[in-house]
């Protein structure tokens, strides 16, 4: 969370403390629900952003675009915000991962997450529709 969100904040120790006093029975609940909460979260930034963006353009500016690295590869910042989501849903996804299976569902948890950072960066995806647009299949 890099703009360190107070509201966020607050619910996450407001659920830390819930699940200190419950105890280990309702921590799928309390997970689930405080992602409901971050979910919520990012939904209305996004929504502000793309608002904002939409003003800029409505007004004559042109829209932002994103900058690739040299060489065609995914930029610092895309890379980075990546990385950062994917470790922060992996605190949730460790917790429900050890609760239901013990340590195998950690380490599967913590394989796939590996694996999907994996992909991300090796830039298969974005090859894949360079390389669908060239031929004309109708990836975007």
């Amino acid at each position: 969370m890099a703009t360190h969100d107070p509201e966020l904040r607050k619910e996450l120790d407001a659920t830390l403390q819930t699940r200190k006093e419950l105890g280990p029975e309702y921590e799928s609940e309390l997970v689930e629900s405080f992602l409901e909460k971050l979910d919520t979260t990012v939904d209305q930034r996004v929504r502000r952003q793309f608002a904002e963006q939409q003003m800029q353009v409505a007004r004559g500016a042109q829209p932002p675009r994103p900058r690739a690295a040299p060489g065609g590869g995914s930029g610092y910042a895309e890379r980075f915000g990546f990385a950062t989501v994917s470790l922060v849903l992996a605190v949730p996804l460790s917790a429900i991962g050890a609760v239901n299976a013990g340590l195998t569902g950690l380490i599967v948890s913590w394989a796939g997450i590996v694996g999907v950072n994996a992909v991300h960066a090796s830039g298969f995806f974005k090859r894949s529709r360079q390389d669908g647009k060239q031929d004309g299949d109708g990836w975007e």
